[in-house]
Formats: C-alpha cells, sequence, structure tokens
C-alpha cells in the first residue's frame, strides 16, 4: 500500500494547485442579503458576462460586459486576476426626501480582470441589494495609461422574456419630453412610436433607442427597471433596440463620435436593474440613491423643502402674458408684489418670475439662438431693489428663473455673476432652462475656434449640468432644472438640486391642443418610469381644467380646444403621487382664492418621514401613503386613467392606536375629467389602522386625502 501512497498524494497536491490556479477564471456568484436574488458573473472562453435571477427564475440572461476605448479592450482575451467580497449594512439620513432614513444594505463582488492584449487592468464592481442590482467598470491608475477615449461600452441587458415595456424614444428633439409608448421589447421603434404615440418628424439621427429609466413587466407580475446611478463625466446611456428581447447599453456621442473622455482613474455611472414583484414595489427601489456618494455639503441649513406660486402659467398655460416686452409683459414690478402678497397670506415659501430679466425679445426659442439672455440685469418692468425688498417685508422669498436657451457658453460665463445677483437678493432656489427643440444642437466653441454642436445628453452637457450644481452650492442656492439631463441620485451627494422637469408635464397642457396635450394615463405611468429617477417638477394644482386659454395675449376669447386631461381632485393627488420637495401651485392666485379644495394645497407637506406605495397598475391607477416629517398627518393620494376604478385601500399604513379625522377631496358621482372636471367633494370621517377604505374613482380621476390625529 505504501507504495501508492506517494504517486497518490502528488496527484491529490497537483490538483489542489491546478484548482487554485485556474479557480479565478470561473462563474462567480452573488446572492442578495434576503436572498432572493441572486447573481453569476460568467467566463466563457475569456469572454465575461453576467445573469440576475430572481426566486430562481431568470430575469437578465447571460449578458456581455465590456468597454472598447481608443488604447484598449476589454471584451475578449481577459484574464482574472483577483476576486473579492465585501457587505455593508447602514443606514443613513436623508436631507430631504419621499422618506426620511435609507438603508444600503448590500452585498458586493469585485472582479479584477487584466486584457492580456494591451496589460491594462479593470475593476468590475457588482452591489446586489433586495431591490436589484448595480455594477460599474473602474480602471486605476497605471503606468501604462492616463488619458484615453471611450469609443464603445458593451453592456447588454437581455431580458429572459419578452416583455412588455414603457418607453420614450432617444435622439429626438424634445429630450424627454414625450409621452410614454406601451409595446414588447422587441417592437421597440421609431416607426412603431410614430403609429402608437407621436409622428417623429425630422432626420433620424442617432441609433433606434430609448431613455432610461425603461421600465419592464413580466407576466408573472415582476417589474424590472434599467437605468443608471452617478453619472459624473461620462455619457447619457441610453439603450440600443435591435428587435429583440436584447437592450444594448448605447452611449450619447460626442459631436466627434467619441463616446467619452475621460482619464485615470476612472469609474463609469453605475449601470442599474431595478426589481420588483410588483409595480407598486419598483417605486419603492432606493437602489439609485445608494449607488451615489453622501452629502459633499458641509452646511445644507439652507436647503428649504416647500411650496411655491408664479408667474408662469399666465404665459404658458392661459395665454394672458408674454414673457418678452410690450404690454402685455408678465414680470411687472406691480404685479410680482400682487403675488407676493397672495403667496405671503397663505404661507407659501416662495414666488417664482419668469421673464424678469433681459434676452427674451429676440428670437430666444427653440433653436439655440437669438439674444443672449442677462442672468444680472433686470428687465426694464422688473425693479429688482423694490421687489427684493418687498418680498423681505412679506417674509417669502423670490424664486430665480435662468433660461439659457440652450446657450451653454453664455451661461457658463455668467455663472459667478448670476448666482452672486441671487445672493444679493436672497434668491435661494432658482429654476433654469434648456429649450433647444432641434436634436444635435447644442452649440460648443471648440478651442480651434470653431463651432461644434453636441447632443443634449452627452458628456459636454453632463459635465455642464454638474458645474451649474455646484457652483450653485458655492453660493447657497438650490435648483430645479427644467429640460435637465436625467437624474441618476446626485441629489444624494449634492441635496441643492431639489427636482427636475425631465418629462412631459403640466405645460404641455397649457400650450397645445386637447389632441395633442397629455393623456389621462399619462400620470398613471410616471411613477413607475420617471419618478424612479429622482423628484419632478410636473407643477401641478390647476383648478381651471376647462376654459382656461386665450386665443392670445390680445384676443382675450377662449379657445375651446384645450382641455386639461385632469380633474381638480386629482391635481390635488399629484401633490402625493408625483413628489418633489418643492411643488407649484401652478394655477393663478385668482382661481385659489376663496376655493375651499385649495386648502389641501395649503396642507400638504413636501418633505415626508415615510412613504408608502399601496397599489398600482402601470399605465392605470396607483395610490400612495406619505407620512408628514414635521407632524403625525399622513396624506393618501389615488389616481387613475381615463377608466373608472373602485379601490379598496387598507389603512395599515396609519399609526397603531391613533384615530385619526380623514378630510377627503374626491370627485363628484358621474364626474370625470370629461364631465364636472371642475367639482369636488369634500367630506371627513373618522378612521384608524386597518380601516378599508373604498375609494371610487371617476374616469381621469382622483383623491386626495389628510389624515389628522384626533
Amino acid at each position: 500500500m505504501k507504495v501508492f501512497q506517494y504517486p497518490l498524494l502528488c496527484v491529490l497536491l497537483l490538483l489542489t494547485i491546478s484548482c487554485v490556479y485556474t479557480d479565478l477564471n470561473r462563474d462567480h456568484y452573488l446572492l442578495s442579503p434576503d436572498e432572493s436574488l441572486s447573481f453569476t458573473f460568467h467566463v466563457d472562453q475569456q469572454n465575461i458576462s453576467y445573469s440576475l435571477k430572481k426566486d430562481g427564475n431568470t430575469l437578465i440572461d447571460q449578458s456581455q460586459l465590456g468597454i472598447l476605448a481608443d488604447q484598449f479592450e476589454f471584451a475578449d482575451n481577459l484574464q482574472i486576476k483577483n476576486v473579492s467580497r465585501s457587505r455593508k449594512n447602514k443606514t443613513w439620513t436623508q436631507v430631504w426626501g419621499e422618506q426620511k432614513q435609507i438603508t444600503d444594505h448590500h452585498n458586493e463582488l469585485a472582479i479584477h480582470v487584466t486584457s492580456n492584449s494591451h496589460n491594462i487592468q479593470m475593476i468590475i464592481r457588482f452591489r446586489l441589494f433586495n431591490d436589484g442590482l448595480g455594477f460599474r467598470y473602474e480602471i486605476p491608475e497605471q503606468k501604462e495609461l492616463n488619458e484615453f477615449k471611450i469609443l464603445d461600452e458593451i453592456t447588454e441587458f437581455n431580458f429572459s422574456e419578452d416583455a412588455t415595456s414603457w418607453w420614450i424614444p432617444a435622439y429626438s428633439y424634445r429630450r424627454f419630453e414625450f409621452l410614454y409608448a406601451n409595446t414588447l421589447i422587441s417592437q421597440i421603434s421609431r416607426d412603431t412610436y410614430s403609429k402608437l404615440v407621436e409622428n417623429l418628424n425630422g432626420p433620424r439621427l442617432g441609433p433606434e433607442a430609448v431613455h432610461t429609466p425603461f421600465t419592464v413587466q413580466r407576466n408573472d407580475g415582476i417589474c424590472i427597471a434599467i437605468h443608471e446611478a452617478n453619472l459624473t463625466n461620462y455619457s447619457s446611456m441610453t439603450l440600443k433596440a435591435n428587435g429583440t428581447r436584447k437592450m444594448e447599453c448605447d452611449l450619447i456621442p460626442w459631436s466627434d463620435g467619441t463616446k467619452v473622455y475621460t482619464k485615470v482613474p476612472f469609474q463609469s455611472p453605475w449601470r442599474t436593474i431595478m426589481v420588483g414583484n410588483n409595480p407598486a414595489e419598483l417605486t419603492m427601489s432606493t437602489l439609485t440613491l445608494n449607488l451615489n456618494e453622501p452629502n459633499q455639503l458641509t452646511n445644507t441649513d439652507w436647503i428649504e423643502p416647500g411650496k411655491y406660486i408664479g408667474i408662469w402659467w399666465e404665459m404658458i398655460g392661459t395665454n394672458q402674458s408674454t414673457w418678452g416686452s410690450g404690454p402685455h409683459h408678465g414680470a411687472k414690478t406691480e404685479k410680482v408684489k400682487e403675488y407676493i402678497d397672495f403667496g405671503s397670506k397663505h404661507g407659501f415659501k416662495g414666488v417664482l418670475v419668469e421673464g424678469w430679466n433681459t434676452g427674451w425679445d429676440v428670437n430666444w426659442c427653440c433653436s439655440g439662438d437669438g439674444e443672449a439672455f442677462d442672468f444680472s440685469h433686470n428687465h426694464p418692468d422688473f425693479d429688482t431693489k423694490e421687489i427684493t425688498e418687498y418680498a423681505r417685508k412679506k417674509n417669502i422669498r423670490i424664486i430665480g428663473h435662468h433660461e439659457t436657451g440652450g446657450q451653454i457658453q453664455n451661461y457658463e460665463s455668467q455663472l459667478d455673476s448670476a448666482f452672486s445677483y441671487a445672493n444679493r437678493n436672497d434668491i435661494r432656489v432658482i429654476k433654469t432652462g434648456y429649450v433647444n427643440d432641434v436634436s444635435q444642437n447644442i452649440k460648443r466653441i471648440g478651442s480651434d475656434g470653431k463651432i461644434y454642436k453636441e447632443w443634449h445628453h452627452g458628456q459636454y452637457m453632463v459635465e455642464h449640468f454638474r458645474k451649474v450644481i455646484e457652483k450653485a452650492a458655492q453660493y447657497q442656492v438650490s435648483l430645479v432644472p427644467h429640460e435637465p439631463i436625467k437624474d441618476t441620485g446626485i441629489r444624494r451627494t449634492y441635496p441643492n438640486i431639489l427636482s427636475r422637469e425631465g418629462a412631459k408635464g403640466q405645460e404641455f397642457n397649457g400650450f397645445m391642443s386637447t389632441k395633442d396635450n397629455n393623456k389621462p394615463n399619462h400620470t398613471t405611468i410616471l411613477p413607475f418610469t420617471r419618478l424612479l429617477s429622482s423628484p419632478m417638477d410636473y407643477t401641478p394644482g390647476i383648478f381651471n381644467i376647462k376654459e382656461y386659454r386665450y386665443h392670445s395675449p390680445d384676443n382675450r376669447t377662449v379657445n375651446e380646444y384645450h382641455h386639461i386631461p385632469s380633474t381638480i381632485a386629482k391635481e390635488l393627488a399629484l401633490y402625493i403621487v408625483l413628489y418633489a420637495p418643492v411643488q407649484m401651485a401652478a394655477d393663478l392666485p385668482t382661481n385659489y382664492e376663496g376655493h375651499p379644495a385649495f386648502q389641501f394645497i395649503l396642507d400638504v407637506p413636501t418633505d415626508w418621514e415615510k412613504t408608502v406605495v399601496l397599489n398600482g397598475e402601470i399605465g392605470k391607477y396607483i395610490s400612495t401613503a406619505r407620512k408628514d416629517i414635521n407632524s403625525d398627518d399622513w396624506y393618501l393620494g389615488s389616481i387613475t386613467n381615463e377608466n373608472e376604478r373602485e379601490l379598496n385601500i387598507n389603512l395599515s399604513f396609519l399609526d397603531a392606536d391613533i384615530t385619526y379625522k380623514a378630510t377627503i377631496y374626491k370627485d363628484p358621482n358621474n364626474g370625470g375629467w370629461k364631465s364636472k372636471p371642475e367639482e369636488v367633494v369634500i367630506e371627513t370621517i373618522v378612521v384608524k389602522k386597518d380601516d378599508i377604505y373604498t375609494a371610487s374613482l371617476m374616469p381621469g380621476g382622483g383623491h386626495a386625502i389628510r389624515f389628522s390625529p384626533l
């Protein structure tokens, strides 16, 4: 027997050494903390890919990973050099938000790979949460590499099922401002969108692609949303469609075709896959926020959530005033003082004034040409000193407005003077705008003195938006951008970026006819798509639903072809359903004064202790409950699409052992957006935890409820 022991031992040792040597170049696995999600990193003939399962069911089939640059390729001929694991379970506090406390609980897998062809090292870092997966590419400092250009990112999202999806087209003239198409993944195309939703006229630049967040729902009810987190010094990711169930990362390019200019040390944005058992659960994901860096501002006392009114709807909605000079100029000193009086009387935090500065008179909209805006000099009709002093006496602040017209270098040249002007005049919040409705038309003057035209969502604009956020923070100014770069959770790092537009908002109900404006189902889609990325400045609260728009400032007869697809009760519910830390009461003061439903707008907070999404089906309905951060009050909002429906809502979210007075704002029976949209029924009942409230929602309507402890 002894004769065979040594050879056998040698064989075992050799096998052990071989296993240790080759063990890294194999599949690696990761479980979410609750073990519901399982992730696999695949190595196959030196290619790398990943897959994702939920409760044993494959959500994302094997999908390729990699980056192609001008000096290296991380796509094949790779070797794993090291694998490390870690975990985290920590709670952090938001400066403001849908909920005060957020738990960051994840397991991490970091794969260290080397390109055998170029001897360049890269790390692919994966974090698996209970609500989804995040991963990014990292290239550390190394002798062989300094600056480089990314030519393509080979990141795939190969859905295991050709599921129903909700999407808006990328590479189109209105950025994110489109209604959503609802098709199978394999049916995504611009032709399909033109047929189902809106004709995408104009030149077809760029590939067939959609914006993120991109949401799908499988046959088993599971919902998945693809997005990105911490978009920094990089290009926005869209998803390229090819007629199958596989989507591919598509980076918005520079004018020369390069996707990203960068250098080491390098980190890409996180690619995120949010997962929920149902649509309501998907909306509760905190994945994007958890993948961003902590708050970088040492003092945030000056950042205040709140509500505002403003000189806006009378231009964009009722068409009775103008931004530019003339007899109908809206931003006149005496009119602004009237808004200040109304806002101060009712406890609003701010008054937005659009058209206060010079630059509105010569062709500013919407192609990046025309007179350059000035952001520190007022229009002759707007007396800065008088208005500032008047607002101080009334204990309310002016909300500034910087419409750039897409003229980026003009704006950047004035950032210090613009924010200094705001600081001197007690302006703590500024709404910015980037209206430029031509597809690839952001003008940039290169170092060679030539004019180049960039995409709205390319790296040039991503870096511009970050520059503005950081500069505003230096002057203690918060921002609400319209026509923005999509949010990817940066609000955690810079909480002075309060909200964004970034979708087809209420303004389209103002200036577009009923045929072309938003539809009753639009706001029942937004919570499951656009709102997954950040708060939205939708500008709710319109009470004059039907006869609100004049033909022109000179022709004060009502244009009968305008009708908002909503009801007053639904407009109230939007303050809860569509979250923003700053919310506008968008209608004219005259339509609020003396109206009993206005009380809900005055009562509803904009900063929350806790949020619970109680139910929801994408494009059909949703019910959301939120608890005030400064009291024991709860608020509930429900909205529906064009269909009437009845919802049995369990009030289990209420606090135990407390009896509440529920003040209910709802549509009348036989009401809805076409019938009695401006009628609202107000009633009170007494409820407690675990009661069932039956809500009858009228077509295109909703309800809003305040629960106050007795």
